[in-house]
């Protein structure tokens, strides 16, 4: 379960502010499946990694199919 943490913080490396990049855990894939929707519906928490999976688990029905997988993939 907290991988999916690490998956939802790399929308944060992809879409935050264009600084030096975090560290994040989580593929490559992972962060590139959900960054857009975290860019899209989360604008306002990039940057906390546990705001963004909230978000991102609150705007599950309207998520893309590939960041919908990233979540069922962790069992949420």
């Amino acid at each position: 379960m907290r991988t999916l943490t690490v998956a939802l913080g790399l929308a944060v490396l992809l879409g935050a502010n264009g600084s030096a990049p975090a560290q994040h855990i989580g593929t490559k894939q992972e962060q590139s499946a959900c960054s857009r929707d975290a860019s899209r519906f989360c604008r306002k928490d990039l940057g906390d990694d546990n705001a963004v999976q909230q978000c991102l688990q609150g705007k599950r029905a309207s998520l893309s199919s590939s960041c919908r997988k990233v979540f069922e993939s962790h069992g949420m």
